[in-house]
């Protein structure tokens, strides 16, 4: 279907801003008109804040974005969400709909000089009375001294700075100028909202897409909430005639399969892997298994996998079962004599291994305790009686003195103190009811009894 939209006129100088490279353009006018050629994604780009799909709680007018919107007036902010959930329309809108000048530059390509060139533009329209909007895409992309650059005039009202990023600004973006800004979340698109805007694509089109429900269906799953990869694969599927339909099978062929978004190195990285740790600590096996697939498809490396499950057979299942820990080091070393494909079974079965055993964090807790005693207590020495003496220097001062051999003792326990002179005895160590930390709390009993009765005789 043609775009019928008149053209776009040419900017007033007052209208003109900076794009990444510092030179000039024109933002786009209210209505602004789309190539016929230009990608779907562009040309279905909202053209009002009600037309903006999934992200009714971020425009929610009671929260703080709507409040902004009713009094016609932005403070700064940073637009937080994955990819295709519509951060870059969204400010856009936004400068719309408060009737400013906007601004644009683009992290990745831009730098300190194009900063001052934004800046320098920002303060000849605010002597217009303007209150101009600097957005600034992928703002993560700047260093510490670029986001440092922007500090003064945030600060002093130059600009009303307008940030998207993909990445969690609590490490992407310095804690200044981070102060500065209120982040608005926009999640990833719902499958509703994802359907919706395969509707709204087949109205643009004129067409109805060759697709089954089921491969409907799928193809809003494919998109993986990236409103823009789901535009971009509609656009392949509009180019194939009517008949036949596609069914799930026929699309796969069509499409090439996305990988899930996961950055080795960025949250992602860490969500996924708190995921995994959590789903074995809430003895869900298959939650389990699912979340160590997606680190594996996204390209996690296995070893580091393995390591942390290692970590979870000491910190979540303990001496609940002490072969857990076995458990997992086996998995870890099947890994390395098999390398992949074969060895990430040997993880998986270490995963539902440990998400089905009993649970106990009491050795977890007990070391964290014991750790906070011996930075507490400084540098007490421990009881001269259980001290060697193999010189008679030592033996004369006392070392080793009164010390009984428990194997000689009897039950081969002699209660003896262990713990520094001078320091309480402390318990750090509580062993749960569960598996056989259970046998572990009754010998703990059995110790104190015996303990409190060597205590007797010997006062």
């Amino acid at each position: 279907m043609a775009d019928r939209r008149p053209s776009r006129r040419p900017a007033a100088p007052s209208e003109r801003g900076l794009n990444g490279t510092g030179e000039l353009f024109a933002p786009p006018p209210a209505a602004p008109a789309t190539p016929a050629d230009a990608p779907l994604a562009e040309r279905l780009r909202p053209t009002r804040l009600e037309d903006l799909l999934g992200q009714e709680k971020a425009l929610d007018p009671e929260g703080p974005l709507g409040r902004m919107l009713a009094r016609k007036r932005l403070a700064s902010l940073i637009l937080w969400g994955p990819p295709g959930s519509g951060k870059t329309t969204l400010a856009r809108l936004l400068a719309k709909a408060v009737g400013e000048p906007l601004l644009s530059l683009s992290a990745v390509m831009a730098g300190v000089a194009d900063l001052r060139k934004a800046f320098d533009e920002a303060r000849r329209l605010r002597a217009q009375g303007r209150h101009p909007i600097l957005f600034i895409d992928e703002i993560h992309r700047f260093n510490r001294a670029q986001q440092d650059g922007m500090l003064h005039e945030v600060e002093d009202g130059t600009v009303t700075l307008v940030g998207a990023t993909t990445e969690n600004p609590s490490f992407a973006l310095n804690a200044a100028l981070l102060s500065r800004c209120h982040v608005v979340v926009l999640e990833r698109l719902s499958l509703d909202a994802l359907e919706k805007l395969v509707e709204r694509a087949e109205a643009h089109l004129g067409r109805r897409l060759p697709l089954d429900p089921a491969a409907r269906t799928r193809l809003c799953e494919l998109a993986d909430g990236d409103a823009r990869y789901l535009l971009n694969m509609v656009e392949a599927i509009a180019d194939l005639p009517a008949e036949p339909i596609l069914d799930v099978a026929a699309l796969g062929e069509v499409l090439q399969r996305r990988l899930p978004i996961y950055d080795k190195q960025e949250e992602a990285h860490y969500n996924l892997i708190s995921a995994l740790h959590k789903s074995v600590r809430g003895s869900d096996p298959d939650a389990a298994l699912y979340w160590l697939c997606r680190m594996l498809v996204g390209g996690e490396d296995p070893r580091y996998l393995a390591r942390r499950i290692v970590r979870m057979a000491s910190e979540d299942v303990g001496l609940a079962d002490p072969s857990a820990l076995g458990q997992a080091l086996a998995a870890a070393e099947a890994y390395e004599r098999l390398g992949s494909p074969e060895g990430e079974l040997a993880l998986a079965q270490a995963v539902v291994y440990l998400a089905l055993a009993p649970k106990s964090n009491a050795v977890y807790r007990a070391y964290g305790a014991a750790t906070r005693a011996a930075e507490e207590k400084g540098s007490l020495p421990p009881p001269l009686h259980i001290l060697n003496a193999p010189t008679a220097l030592m033996r004369r001062l006392g070392y080793g003195r009164g010390y009984v051999y428990d194997h000689d003792a009897p039950d081969r326990f002699s209660g003896q103190n262990y713990f520094p002179d001078g320091m309480p005895r402390e318990r750090y160590y509580r062993p749960t009811r569960e598996g056989f930390e259970a046998r572990l709390e009754e010998r703990l009993a059995e110790l104190d009894r015996l303990r409190a009765e060597r205590e007797r005789k010997g006062s």
